[in-house]
């Protein structure tokens, strides 16, 4: 037990001396908002770092990588799934003592000296914060998307791939999302057809060398939707041929959009800074504009996202936070 010889409150936060060290009570050292591969991982390293940490996460953890299919690129661990790599680093945090809270965050105090979260439950302090919120789907925006959401208009193939098995469907967008949405629905449907709205993908070199030896895959270039029809279910979609201006409908069953992802930032978006896309803008050691707030994965901005790097960055913005609590605490 420790004897406190002199108490006092700053802004709410109760510091006590004893022998000259200063304790602050009821404080988190830090906390990680987000449980996708970037929070998992600082949540390790905090851990190890022996940390007093708290994780939020507002759904399920994991974050989109559950929904991938096969994840081929993660060294050490090919042709995993994207559930069961989760899966791992989950049990991993767990076992050394983390806990996840189901609580979703919807406002933050950032006046020193320390951050105070709050919840749609609870409030917590704590000394720093990561945000490994990561990003969401973007939408095509288009009339009919919005209505048939659910009945034929998807987000996540590996999701909702299965009910479309010897139907027809269609792909939209030409990175590495898209493009790996449409060789694995190839290996359920009749017939599938990417639509891009270029003439070239932008997708690795090996994803589209896979795509173009599958023979039940049609690629429509420089073609875009303008609309998404059916009464209860997706029945077709109006598109246009940017480069002839051409219009027609093509019937389908089900309709993918695979066009890139937007940052999930919600409650900061008036806290920190960020780039043109929205995404949080971060240093080297994963820094944002606040002195102790971390951004770390998909929400920060980044030339690439993928699953090592969102990893990587969970361990720098933990390293980084370690260093601030050492000099400021």
């Amino acid at each position: 037990m420790i004897k406190y010889t002199t108490c006092y409150k700053i802004k709410g936060v109760r510091r006590c001396y004893s022998k000259g060290v200063i304790i602050i009570e009821n404080v988190y050292d830090l906390l990680i908002v987000g449980a996708g591969p970037a929070g998992m991982t600082a949540a390790i390293y905090a851990k190890r770092a022996k940390l007093n940490t708290l994780m939020f996460e507002k759904s399920f953890p994991g974050g989109q990588v559950v929904n991938t299919y096969e994840v081929d690129n993660y060294p050490g661990l090919p042709n995993i799934s994207g559930y069961e790599l989760v899966d791992k680093m989950r049990s991993h945090a767990e076992n050394l003592g983390i806990e996840i809270k189901t609580e979703e965050i919807n406002a933050i105090d950032i006046h020193e000296p320390v951050k105070v979260i709050k919840t749609d439950k609870n409030e917590y302090k704590t000394k720093t914060l990561i945000i490994a919120t990561g990003a969401k789907w973007k939408k095509l925006g288009v009339k009919g998307e919005k209505e048939l959401t659910g009945l034929g208009v998807s987000y996540c193939a590996t999701c909702d791939g299965a009910f479309y098995n010897g139907k027809t469907v269609a792909v939209i967008g030409g990175g590495d999302v898209a493009v790996e949405d449409a060789i694995f629905l190839s290996n359920l449907c009749k017939k599938v057809y990417l639509l891009h709205r270029r003439d070239e993908l932008r997708a690795v070199k090996i994803l589209q060398d896979k795509l173009f030896e599958l023979e039940n895959i049609e690629i429509l270039w420089n073609t875009q939707v303008k609309e998404v029809i059916g009464e209860n279910k997706v029945e077709k979609i109006t598109v246009i041929n940017t480069s002839t201006k051409d219009e027609y409908e093509l019937e389908i069953d089900g309709l993918f959009v695979g066009i890139g992802t937007e940052p999930n930032i919600n409650f900061f978006e008036d806290i920190l800074d960020k780039d043109a896309q929205g995404y949080i803008i971060t240093d080297v050691n994963c820094e944002t504009n606040v002195k102790g707030i971390y951004a770390a994965g998909d929400v920060a901005n980044k030339p690439l996202r993928q699953i090592v790097t969102a990893v990587s960055d969970g361990a720098v913005a933990v390293y980084s936070a370690e260093r601030y609590i050492i000099e400021n605490f």
